[in-house]
């Protein structure tokens, strides 16, 4: 189950089934099981707060996820996203907004998967099954082909965690 919430924000998610189908599908294609997963659009402040309560880290991030799972190979947790991060990102990254919220939101499940980014391998291996993941929303959401999905590349931006 997929759920989307907004908090400190009034940002609503269009195309919320499709959404879904290519969250699904990117997890069954990785060998996972999906449990509950919990989308959190939110204002900056919002997650600056989740950021120095839980991690005590002062300072803006784009996502912050909480993997919930109690079983092995299940993804599932929440995921914070500042809509006015993501939104401040696509204008650095010159990509349009709803490219890079799909980059964000499926770095949080990606995270959930076990992937990290700390390490420049494997910043680069992130980036790259982001930009796969990325490729197939064409398939759900075929507008996104009008916004260059289909043709990314390994070494296109990512988002900053």
């Amino acid at each position: 189950m997929i759920n989307f919430f907004a908090e400190d924000s009034t940002f609503k998610l269009k195309n919320k089934l499709q959404y879904r189908q290519w969250i699904k599908l990117v997890v069954k294609q990785e060998g996972k099981k999906l449990g509950a997963l919990n989308y959190i659009f939110c204002s900056d402040a919002y997650l600056l707060h989740i950021n120095k309560t839980y991690l005590q880290h002062n300072t803006y991030t784009d996502i912050i996820t909480f993997d919930q799972a109690e079983k092995p190979h299940t993804v599932q947790g929440d995921i914070y996203i500042s809509v006015e991060r993501v939104s401040e990102n696509a204008q650095t990254f010159q990509t349009d907004f709803s490219v890079e919220l799909a980059r964000v939101m499926i770095h949080g499940v990606l995270h959930l998967m076990g992937y990290d980014d700390h390490k420049e391998a494997d910043k680069l291996l992130m980036r790259q099954k982001e930009n796969d993941a990325l490729r197939l929303l064409t398939h759900f959401i075929p507008a996104m082909l009008s916004l260059g999905l289909n043709t990314f590349q390994n070494d296109s931006p990512t988002s900053k965690v």
